[in-house]
């Protein structure tokens, strides 16, 4: 009996032993498959974003899918919101294309023309049939477009200097009389306002940099080192356009709408900072519907909540700015959202989904969405900002809180990049919404984008800035540019105005004179572009 007992205790031990190393071995399973679900959400996370990386990269920057696929979603509905007078049979009918003129003339009507004439010499004049006289019955005209190349000359700015001889002879203070002379754009310097306007014009227009400038000038026989090249560029910028760009900054301030956006750039000499680090250029711009349209640069060294809060101190209106938190800090302001951004990101999911498993994914449907709301922007395009206000109330609300009742309920589904598209439209909904607000907004911050693009275009040239005073002056540079060319004018010339009339000019006393020389003011008939 007492054996049995025995024998039971220490099968009941076992059998104890057993059970613990099982729940041990349950719970170790089940750690593993839960580190193994977090190392494929992990791999599935990393695979998903070098596939975006890599389609942003070698892929189609454009952010379109096929408007087919979209109508197989939902064609009943997208058609029948758009009401359509019946076509006549010339819309029916098949166009045919018409030939596209190799060159259009229309684009060199205001070119000088210089005309060359072929004539029969005297003895060429018989006819080699019957010897006698050949009149003219009519011409030919070939066309080519010749170029001159641009000429360098020194001009001699020669100041005559006069006495009174009556003076002299009566031994009192003899006055000097000098005939008035233009100032020097740079004081001991050969640098003319044409020279330098160039310069500037193939630096930050054509993005030629300055040591291949100065082999261009060398093939011309003059010698400017690229050194003395960026110090007269510095010294405009500061000593002339900075006085103009100030002035602008101001009447930005009290426009009522304005873009905003940054990008990096690279400057070599900075203190307390390596060559390899970052710092911004900050882009703030006028709205559409602005008479005096600005498009201001501004160099800092970071990308501090702090530097658009000082650039705009004093501005009270709406911004247009990307999901970036650092624009959301600003007092006064109310942000409007860009829902290209939004968009961009269900593109990005569509780019590296399987053409045959796009439709009916939530990257599509929510593609589908933002597609919507643009095609009724296109829609009212033409119309004024109230009727695109009250157009909007009607067409695009419905569409944008039906788009984020969507959202709310698809939040949990699974897929990084998706969460990330929906977590990044929650944020934003309050910003993305304010374009509903005011008729002269647009429904993305793609004027910003485009007006930062001459900057970036720049930067892949020159790579980098070598000097925080040349970073600023690029700054200012690129301000003066922009802004003329959005006010309708030559670039160059206008650079070329200023640097001709701000010389000697003391604006702090005739602040009037600043206000003859701004891009939107009336300039002589030379600073405009030909159309």
């Amino acid at each position: 009996m007492k054996n049995n007992l025995k024998t039971q205790e220490s099968l009941n031990k076992y059998i104890s032993q057993l059970e613990s190393e099982i729940k041990s071995l349950t719970a170790e399973k089940m750690s593993l498959q839960a580190e193994n679900e977090l190392l494929n959400n992990k791999l599935k996370d990393l695979l998903e974003q070098a596939a975006i990386a890599r389609a942003k990269k070698f892929g189609s920057s454009s952010e379109k899918i096929n408007p087919d696929q979209i109508m197989l979603f939902n064609e009943v509905e997208f058609f029948a919101e758009q009401k359509v007078e019946e076509p006549s049979e010339e819309e029916i009918l098949p166009e045919r294309k018409k030939k596209q003129p190799g060159f259009n003339e229309e684009k060199i009507k205001n070119l000088p023309v210089e005309s060359i004439e072929y004539t029969l010499t005297e003895e060429e004049s018989s006819c080699p049939q019957c010897g006698n006289e050949l009149h003219q019955m009519g011409k030919n005209i070939r066309k080519e477009i010749l170029y001159v190349p641009a000429q360098y000359k020194i001009v001699e700015h020669i100041q005559y200097v006069y006495s009174c001889r009556g003076c002299q002879k009566n031994d009192v203070n003899t006055p000097i009389v000098k005939a008035r002379v233009p100032q020097a754009l740079i004081p001991k310097s050969m640098a003319s306002a044409s020279l330098v306007a160039n310069i500037i014009a193939n630096k930050y227009i054509s993005y030629l940099p300055l040591y291949r400038q100065e082999e261009r000038l060398k093939d011309n026989g003059i010698k400017i080192s690229k050194q003395c090249m960026a110090s007269w560029v510095i010294k405009v910028a500061q000593q002339y356009f900075q006085t103009l760009y100030d002035r602008m900054r101001l009447r930005l301030l009290k426009q009522d709408i304005i873009h905003m956006d940054e990008t990096v750039v690279q400057v070599l000499k900075e203190k307390d900072k390596t060559p390899q680090s970052n710092s911004y250029m900050w882009l703030y711009r006028s709205g559409k519907y602005e008479k005096e349209r600005i498009v201001l640069y501004e160099y800092q060294p970071d990308r501090k909540k702090l530097r658009p809060t000082e650039f705009l101190s004093g501005f009270k209106g709406i911004a247009h700015t990307d999901g970036y938190a650092a624009y959301h800090s600003l007092k006064d302001v109310i942000i409007s959202g860009c829902w290209a951004h939004m968009r961009r990101k269900f593109d990005e999911i569509l780019k590296i989904t399987p053409k045959n498993h796009v439709i009916g994914t939530p990257a599509f449907i929510g593609m589908n969405y933002c597609q919507k709301l643009y095609a009724i922007e296109r829609k009212i395009e033409d119309k004024t900002p109230d009727e695109k206000k009250k157009l909007r109330e009607e067409l695009s609300e419905p569409v944008i809180r039906e788009f984020f009742t969507w959202v709310k309920k698809s939040h949990d589904i699974e897929g990084s990049a998706l969460s990330k598209a929906f977590t990044y439209a929650l944020n934003q909904q309050d910003y993305l919404e304010n374009y509903l607000k005011d008729g002269r907004c647009e429904i993305d911050n793609n004027y910003a984008e485009r007006s930062i693009k001459p900057f970036v275009m720049g930067r892949k040239n020159f790579l980098f800035c070598d000097t925080v005073n040349g970073a600023k002056a690029s700054a200012v540079i690129f301000s003066i540019i922009e802004t003329a060319k959005e006010n309708g004018l030559n670039a160059e010339k206008y650079l070329v105005h200023l640097m001709e009339k701000m010389p000697g000019l003391d604006f702090t006393k005739t602040p009037e004179l600043l206000e003859d020389l701004l891009p939107w003011a009336a300039l002589p008939e030379s600073c405009y572009t030909k159309k």
